[in-house]
């Protein structure tokens, strides 16, 4: 009898034993179940492609300036685009002296002269844009970050000059050393002949004529939290599940944080407390982030680089812009809207290392499910739309772009024609 009640209190043990193992391997107290069986593991799939810097490095815009005050505007993509960026980027440039940003008139040197322009946008180190150009080493250039690059015959035409822009606004350094001829750009100007006119007007340029883009359904998927969590190293073990009353998913191990907001399909990655060395510099930090999105989530898609921007605390954000588009018609931006967030990725650095990571859960399939072409207005009715929000702030640009929308059938771009405001602001003309 006694050995019968051993045996029985020798079972209870082993059950109670394996249901407390049970709740320690799958259960942490005070949360919800993270951690899956085999079985009910979610599989990862590729989570994107692997991008080089040399890809992300492009002018948002290349203008042609055909002297008379003529001009005309080539997007990313685009077959004279492609064909005028690859030239010069086989081209050498050297010799740089710096001047005054001030001393030259240079909206009368693009109306009179004939010329080329890279308009980045952005602040490019120049470190990082000798990855995509044929730049000499040069000590006081090297340090620089510019945001376009003026090339022109002079008014004689024997000679060819070239600038570029310190995006700090203050100073232009030329390139004295060139391997450009005044045919070589007269070759590339003659491509604007044929193309849409724009006119110059405040620092923009609007087209006279109307242009052709693609609306275009694209399939999607969607990552999981799991996915996240796996590409971004969480310990599954140690990691607790929260949900907030906002319906934020957060998933935590007391270091780092992962909040996950499936009504806005988006994703907000902290790392405070993550170690910081090395310099901060901007390149450095450009190609830190590049790294890090290749070696977790991957690139869903072509994109530019958008923002590179230190503030005071030593932290740096460097933002990249989602494009889709077509060789015909060229690529253009996603709109990261506040009623939609998509078409961004932005990272919070210090010192090369990442501290935090923003992005939409949404990637692109392969296909189409929808295509037409559609017709945005130019000339005296894209002049009437913009005269609605001119009275807002002063107007710095004006862009085609792509609007997001989702259907059931996936992923809606929508073409339209968005102004950036002097006071941050970007407004859709409708």
């Amino acid at each position: 009898m006694k050995e019968t009640i051993k045996s029985l209190f020798l079972t209870l043990l082993v059950v109670v034993s394996m249901v407390q193992s049970y709740y320690l391997i799958y259960r942490l107290p005070g949360s919800d179940p993270i951690v899956k069986s085999e079985n009910e593991y979610i599989v990862a799939e590729s989570m994107g492609t692997q991008l080089e810097v040399e890809s992300m490095i492009f002018p948002a815009q290349i203008l042609i300036h055909m002297g008379d005050d003529r001009h005309s505007v080539f997007y990313p993509e685009s077959t004279f685009y492609n064909l005028i960026y690859s030239r010069l980027g086989g081209r050498q440039f050297g010799g740089f002296q710096r001047y005054s940003l001030e001393n030259i008139n240079w909206t009368d040197i693009r109306r009179r002269h004939e010329g080329i322009e890279l308009k980045f946008e952005n602040s490019v180190p120049v470190t990082l844009l000798q990855k995509a150009m044929q730049i000499s080493p040069d000590p006081l250039f090297d340090a620089e970050s510019i945001d376009r690059i003026l090339i022109y015959n002079t008014e004689n035409e024997d000679q060819v000059r070239v600038f570029f822009f310190s995006s700090d606004g203050n100073v232009v350094y030329e390139a004295t050393k060139v391997d450009l001829t005044v045919q070589d750009v007269k070759q590339q100007i003659n491509f604007g002949e044929e193309w849409v006119p724009y006119t110059l007007v405040d620092g923009y340029y609007i087209p006279e004529k109307s242009i052709d883009l693609v609306e275009t359904g694209l399939p999607t998927g969607l990552y999981t939290a799991e996915q996240l969590q796996r590409s971004l190293n969480f310990d599954s073990s140690i990691t607790r599940y929260i949900r907030e009353k906002n319906g934020s998913e957060i998933y935590t191990d007391s270091k780092r944080s992962l909040q996950v907001r499936q009504d806005r399909n988006w994703v907000n990655f902290t790392d405070p407390a993550a170690p910081s060395t090395g310099d901060n510099s901007p390149s450095k930090n450009i190609l830190s982030a590049i790294d890090f999105v290749n070696q977790h989530d991957g690139w869903s898609g072509k994109y530019r680089l958008e923002q590179s921007e230190g503030r005071d605390d030593d932290k740096h954000i460097v933002k990249f812009q989602q494009y889709y588009g077509t060789a015909q018609y060229g690529a253009f931006p996603i709109l990261d809207t506040s009623t939609f967030h998509y078409g961004t990725i932005t990272l919070e650095m210090r010192q090369g290392t990442i501290t935090g990571y923003e992005r939409s859960l949404l990637y692109i399939k392969e296909g189409t499910w929808f295509k037409k072409v559609v017709t945005l207005p130019g000339g005296k009715e894209l002049r009437e739309k913009i005269k609605r929000v001119s009275n807002e702030a002063f107007i710095t640009n004006l862009y085609p772009a792509y609007l997001p929308s989702l259907s059931e059938e996936g992923l809606l771009l929508t073409p339209t024609w968005v102004v950036e405001l002097s006071n941050g602001a970007t407004r859709v003309l409708k």
